[in-house]
């Protein structure tokens, strides 16, 4: 069983949704709408959607969106708001590797911090999954923290971070032989304690794009920011833009 599949519950969710802000969504959507040339009533992916930040925003815009995600509450949360806005998305609880997807999709993107949950071969089907849901040219964008040239350069094996009143202490170690990060996470919260471990797969940017094109998407651009600046070795972003091939 992957190590994600218990993950999201609890602290960790809570701490995840306290972490982001309206403004930096607001500058992802617009982000993925430009890059993705999105339009009202296109179909929309949106791989590991969480509690939906950028679906139901593309929602709003008109997008018609399936957002995929392990997590029960969050699937709940987007369901409650889309029945109460009568918005066009739909949200699918499930491991997205196994998730019963019945249409295909002009566009699609993974947001967030899920990018590097997968080690090769799994990876190699994960995006393969992507692609056999786009059409020939169809885009996909990915947002990565993980890769070899953001992570490794200043590896942290240490850090304490304070969310609002909860306090989260992560203390990672790298595997070389498997160029996996394993995480230890404690979340504390008004004398409530909670701990997880999670895993993070570490590519090379070049390894990245070996696996895109094995599963027939072609990277066409990558930044390292909002702004659309190039990414280069020590950025803490990676930002790929990639588009379904001919068969």
């Amino acid at each position: 069983m992957p190590w994600y599949t218990n993950f999201f519950h609890g602290l960790v969710q809570q701490a995840w949704k306290e972490a982001q802000d309206e403004e930096q969504t607001a500058q992802e959507v617009d982000f993925i709408c430009d890059l993705l040339a999105l339009q009202p009533g296109q179909r929309v992916l949106d791989v590991f959607c969480g509690y939906g930040r950028h679906a139901l925003e593309l929602a709003r815009l008109g997008c018609v969106v399936t957002g995929v995600d392990i997590s029960e509450e969050y699937i709940a949360e987007i369901q409650t708001v889309a029945q109460d806005e009568q918005l066009p998305i739909k949200g699918i609880c499930a491991d997205f590797m196994v998730a019963p997807l019945e249409q295909s999709y002009e566009a699609a993107y993974c947001f967030g911090n899920s990018f590097s949950f997968f080690p090769y071969d799994d990876m190699r089907r994960f995006l393969q999954k992507i692609a056999d849901q786009l059409p020939v040219g169809g885009k996909f964008m990915a947002d990565t923290g993980m890769v070899a040239e953001s992570v490794l350069p200043d590896f942290q094996e240490r850090s304490w971070m304070k969310i609002g009143d909860l306090t989260f202490l992560m203390e990672n170690e790298y595997e070389v032989a498997e160029s996996r990060i394993n995480s230890h996470l404690t979340y504390l919260q008004n004398g409530q304690t909670e701990s997880r471990t999670a895993q993070h797969y570490v590519y090379t940017y070049a390894e990245l794009r070996r696996l895109f094109r094995e599963a027939g998407l072609e990277i066409t651009e990558t930044f390292s920011a909002l702004d659309g600046s190039e990414f280069v070795l020590g950025d803490e972003r990676l930002l790929i833009l990639a588009e379904k091939l001919p068969d």
